[in-house]
């Protein structure tokens, strides 16, 4: 009896640590912005993935190998980091795009040792980001643009370091996508 009541208190301890350890799962994020402007013009600014450059205020230049599936774009930002996306889809009807991109195609900001082991921290620590953009005509002079996202945290594995799990990808992507959104509207109306 002895030993079992040593044994269950251990056992639920060692149960209780492997329940709490979990690989990553898909965030989310979804932003949106009301605009004084018609949906067209508003769709005119953005609807070249490359015119972030003249909207989105961390962006300061971008490349594209075209405007169609599966076209590569390059994505640089100001303060000296990059983002190699991939174009998923472009629609002019429905005034929506969408692209997507993994861990490898991001600019590190710097290495950290965490589990014994060197890891580059990527400037958006996420990965398998896929993110899609759309207008959307809200009467006869006003445009709501919504920018949505999904991705995993950076790190992988179970017990990620503060710089890449949930919270950092979160925080980041919601300040790219609400930033970028915040100066659409300033030029946009």
């Amino acid at each position: 009896m002895r030993t079992l009541t040593i044994l269950l208190p251990l056992l639920t301890f060692f149960w209780a640590s492997t329940v709490s350890a979990h690989g990553p799962v898909r965030q989310k994020v979804d932003e949106e912005i009301l605009i004084n402007a018609p949906a067209e013009k508003v769709w005119d600014l953005i609807k070249d993935p490359c015119s972030m450059k003249q909207w989105h205020p961390q962006v300061e230049d971008c490349t594209a190998e075209g405007n169609q599936k599966g076209a590569l774009i390059k994505l640089t930002l100001k303060n000296g980091g990059w983002i190699n996306a991939t174009l998923k889809k472009i629609d002019d009807k429905k005034k929506i795009f969408a692209y997507k991109f993994n861990t490898d195609d991001i600019s590190t900001t710097h290495t950290i040792v965490h589990a014994n082991q060197e890891i580059k921290v990527p400037l958006i620590p996420v990965a398998n980001f896929s993110a899609s953009i759309m207008v959307k005509e809200e009467g006869d002079s006003q445009a709501k643009v919504i920018w949505k996202a999904a991705f995993y945290r950076a790190y992988m594995n179970n017990n990620p370091p503060e710089e890449m799990n949930e919270e950092a990808g979160i925080k980041a992507v919601t300040d790219f996508l609400r930033s970028g959104l915040e100066n659409l509207k300033k030029i946009a109306q």
